[in-house]
């Protein structure tokens, strides 16, 4: 039996991962949980009966597993990828770790499962990359893309615990007509009951996160795409919304492309032109799809559609395709 590890168990991302290697049948004695500087005894839920010894992984000895997935930060995962490599494993990573290195293919499940074949380390995209390419991957295939312009709307989960807290808080205050002087720490801004139009630092006019997913479609498509991102963080929890507008080099025709989306494994159209006939933000949490709603021919340009996607950020696109790329690896 295949023994994994998690690295970053304890946080949002790492616990979805742990949940899903548990319903689909994986055996708590066949899971390693690990966080960084985890003191002894802690623990974590794993399934609904079982909890998990947390270790830390200066100290663990990698020989004990065959597939290691990193959900953790970047500069957490360069120190301890090497070694869990060096140990003979598959190094699944999620943290953006090795995403820059020509060497480790970037891959979403269903679309490109072939650079995954023999790769020892293996990149998976941000959340918003996989939400918006894998339903494209049919229609990619049939009516090429040149040009993806992407508006997208990420709730306080991509920045971890911390912004959820301060979200909370800020609600909590308005409320209470009390200051939340002390609770603008993460955002630097109200969060609550607003729009910020910046998800992630600022490298020149464009923020790290708008400028790694323009990084990372061209990664795992190729080619000469154009792309153009905007994002913004707007107030919830837990999921990602984005609306989508795509040129192809052929002339497109959006039934033929909702057909194709409706074909994808993982990809759900709910898509009706009437009040509420859309899927929201709010509706996706806990879902393991991603849900493709309003779409439409763009008459803006030659060849074009446009589509809003939503899913969970946290399960559906980050843990979801880290699981399915360990199967292709691990399944016989």
């Amino acid at each position: 039996m295949t023994k994994f590890a998690v690295v970053g168990a304890m946080d949002n991302t790492g616990r979805e991962l742990l949940s899903l290697l548990s319903e689909n049948g994986v055996a708590a004695s066949d899971v390693f949980a690990l966080e960084p500087k985890s003191p002894m005894g802690n623990m974590v839920s794993y399934g609904e009966d079982d909890e998990l010894d947390v270790y830390a992984p200066e100290e663990f000895d990698f020989s004990q597993t065959e597939c290691v997935f990193f959900a953790t930060e970047a500069d957490v995962a360069k120190k301890y990828i090497s070694k869990a490599a060096a140990s003979s494993n598959v190094v699944i990573d999620m943290s953006a770790a090795t995403f820059s290195d020509s060497g480790v293919p970037m891959v979403v499940a269903g679309l490109n499962n072939q650079a995954a074949k023999g790769a020892k380390v293996i990149a998976v995209p941000s959340a918003l990359t996989t939400q918006v390419l894998l339903p494209l991957a049919k229609v990619n295939a049939q009516f090429p893309i040149v040009r993806l312009v992407i508006s997208a709307y990420a709730s306080t989960s991509v920045y971890g615990k911390p912004a959820m807290d301060e979200l909370f808080n800020q609600t909590r205050k308005i409320f209470m007509n009390a200051t939340l002087a002390d609770d603008e720490n993460v955002f630097h801004k109200q969060i609550a009951f607003n729009v910020l139009p910046q998800v992630g630092k600022f490298i020149g006019e464009d923020t790290d996160f708008e400028w790694a997913f323009n990084a990372e479609i061209k990664k795992v498509l190729g080619g000469n795409l154009k792309v153009h991102a905007n994002a913004a963080f707007v107030p919830a929890f837990i999921g990602l919304g984005a609306f989508v507008n795509v040129e192809c080099a052929t002339e497109t025709d959006i039934d033929a492309a909702r057909k194709l989306m409706s074909e994808t494994d993982g990809v759900v159209v709910f898509d009706k032109q009437v009040d509420a006939g859309y899927v929201s933000l709010n509706d996706v949490q806990g879902e393991d799809a991603v849900y493709i709603s309003r779409l439409r021919q763009d008459l803006s340009t030659e060849n074009g559609f446009s589509f809003w996607c939503v899913a969970d950020n946290l399960r559906a696109t980050t843990a979801q395709n880290a699981f399915k790329v360990m199967k292709l690896l691990f399944t016989k």
